[in-house]
């Protein structure tokens, strides 16, 4: 594929719920060696070390069952505007850090495709759909409302205003088995692509994945692809705070990645929710590097045989 500079940016995001864990994800991934998979495949690599959030107030009139959403706001700002920046020169990778910072990465690339006047696609790769808003979750985990954010959803108190929403029928849900009633009954409402692991056991993932990518091809968009460690079967990669059985198998994953690849339509990517304290000797975050890595152009064959004794 085209050489890219591909630009990492860490986000040790950890207050989108309550189990910590995923401030130590960035670093993981910098040990399970991202950069240097990149540059194996002749891709320029910029780390640009790990952001804070901006300091904000708490947020007047939020729902009081929030989990920590002065924190959450301070890094949609800041992740926002890094996205914005980094499109400028290269492909931005966020290294999560749990889902909520997708708040702030997809609306900031959201921003700069709408400058530049193309339109911005998104594919979701999670068990969850994420449609909620801080209203709406039961739970208070403001990791389950990227996806009402960013498609422009009313009830984010206190979050910066979004300026170009993503529209219905330019966002994905790939790999679902785990949504609650309220979500599933606003989702059918919509124009959003949903397609469970039902679908992909019956068509197989190249078919939902390849007829969204079409459209992106179609329209000359941006794809932002947001890939969530709980997309994953659980039996090779533990380490989520949000594990449902019954996900992409090893293989789906990679073909998944791969197919993104042929299409060269990947313009920036979130890797999300890895809980190092949760990882068996790093495995998951291998595994997340692999893919990350399988999306930017290795193959198969590129693949060191690897002898475990």
């Amino acid at each position: 594929m085209t050489q890219k500079t591909c630009i990492l940016i860490g986000a040790p995001v950890d207050s989108g719920k309550k189990r910590q864990g995923c401030v130590m994800g960035p670093d993981a991934y910098r040990v399970a060696g991202i950069a240097e998979a990149l540059a194996d495949l002749g891709h320029s690599v910029v780390d640009m070390g790990n952001l804070s959030p901006t300091e904000v107030e708490p947020p007047k009139g939020a729902p009081s069952h929030l989990i920590k959403p002065a924190e959450t706001i301070g890094w949609t700002m800041t992740l926002c505007d890094a996205a914005q920046d980094a499109m400028k020169n290269g492909l931005p990778i966020f290294l999560g850090g749990d889902h909520s910072l997708s708040l702030g990465s997809v609306t900031g690339v959201a921003n700069h495709a709408a400058k530049v006047g193309r339109p911005q696609f998104v594919l979701w790769l999670d068990a969850h759909s994420d449609y909620h808003t801080p209203y709406s979750t039961a739970s208070g985990n403001l990791h389950g409302t990227p996806v009402g954010y960013l498609a422009g959803l009313d009830g984010f108190d206190g979050f910066p205003k979004v300026k170009n929403p993503v529209p219905q029928d330019q966002i994905c849900l790939l790999g679902l088995r785990s949504v609650d009633g309220p979500e599933r009954e606003k989702l059918q409402a919509t124009n959003i692509h949903c397609h469970d692991m039902r679908a992909i056991d019956e068509t197989g993932i190249a078919r939902p994945l390849s007829g969204f990518l079409d459209l992106v091809a179609k329209a000359g968009g941006d794809l932002h692809v947001s890939l969530d460690v709980d997309f994953l079967d659980p039996s090779f990669a533990p380490a989520v705070g949000t594990t449902v059985p019954g996900g992409a198998t090893m293989r789906e994953a990679h073909l998944a990645m791969e197919i993104i690849c042929d299409s060269g339509l990947m313009t920036s990517l979130d890797l999300v929710e890895l809980n190092p304290f949760l990882d068996e000797r790093g495995r998951t975050a291998q595994v997340m590097v692999d893919l990350a890595a399988s999306a930017l152009g290795r193959r198969v064959f590129d693949r060191p045989t690897r002898a475990f004794s």
